[in-house]
C-alpha cells in the first residue's frame, strides 16, 4: 500500500531507513553472539571470553542505539556471560 499524502510519504521513506539501519545493527550483533555460541561449543574457554567480550560491546551499542530494548540487551549479556563462565 503507497501513502497518499506528502507527509506519510516521508514518514515511509523514514521508516524503511530506520528498518534497514536496524536490521544492520541487529545482523551485527547476532554474528558476534554467534560466534559466541560456537565457542562454547567448542569448549574454547578462552575464545569465548574473547567473543563474549566483542557480543556485549555490539549488544549494548544496539540497546544505546535504541534498536534493542536495554533490558533486553542486559539479559541477552547476562545469559551469554553465565554461559561462557560455566566453562570452567
Amino acid at each position: 500500500v503507497r501513502a497518499v499524502l506528502d507527509l506519510t510519504q516521508r514518514r515511509e521513506r523514514q521508516s524503511e531507513r530506520r528498518r534497514m539501519r536496524n536490521a544492520v545493527v541487529t545482523s551485527r550483533a547476532n554474528t558476534y553472539v554467534r560466534k559466541v555460541h560456537a565457542a562454547v561449543a567448542a569448549k574454547d574457554k578462552a575464545g569465548a571470553i574473547a567473543a563474549l567480550r566483542e557480543a556485549m560491546g555490539e549488544i549494548q551499542k544496539a540497546a544505546a542505539a535504541k534498536v534493542i530494548h536495554a533490558r533486553n540487551a542486559a539479559r541477552n549479556v547476562s545469559r551469554l556471560s553465565r554461559l561462557v563462565h560455566q566453562l570452567s
